[in-house]
């Protein structure tokens, strides 16, 4: 019988610090207890603090996080890589022309390139989470409509 979860799924963004560390604690705290993901990035940051907010706000802790690039990654057994940059896309499709791998591209709003006050960038690390969490719903529907 085919099955549609993927065992495994790496979120991939530019620096493994706001966008991927967030789809991976929302795909996680929904789906962790079916399947394996993880996060990297092109570069390796610290976690942005805005992301820990706005992702506390919503009960998920990603304050222990700790960013990683593709080459840090101890296990390549991936189903499915879903990238959420260009530079990440670029990246993604380099590692798996050696694994047989599928490859999502979500681009996803940076949150960091917005300037302005403290509720200005909280409102763009907001909204990134809520694209997030919105497509991981569209794509993983029946999984998660089991849960309820």
């Amino acid at each position: 019988m085919a099955r549609d979860l993927p065992d495994a799924v790496l979120f991939a963004c530019s620096e493994n610090s706001v966008r991927s560390p967030m789809a991976e604690g929302l795909l996680k705290h929904l789906l962790g207890h079916k399947i394996y993901v993880d996060s990297v990035g092109v570069r390796a940051q610290d976690v942005n603090g805005f992301a820990v907010a706005v992702m506390d706000e919503i009960g998920i802790d990603i304050s222990r996080h700790r960013p990683k690039t593709f080459d840090d990654l101890e296990d390549t057994s991936f189903d499915l890589i879903v990238s959420l940059s260009p530079e990440a896309q670029h990246s993604a499709v380099e590692m798996t022309r050696t694994m047989a791998c599928d490859v999502a591209y979500w681009p996803t709003f940076d949150p960091t390139a917005v300037d302005g006050s403290r509720d200005d960038m909280l409102a763009a690390f907001r909204r990134t989470r809520d694209d997030l969490m919105a497509r991981i719903q569209q794509s993983f529907p029946k999984e998660l409509r089991a849960e309820v």
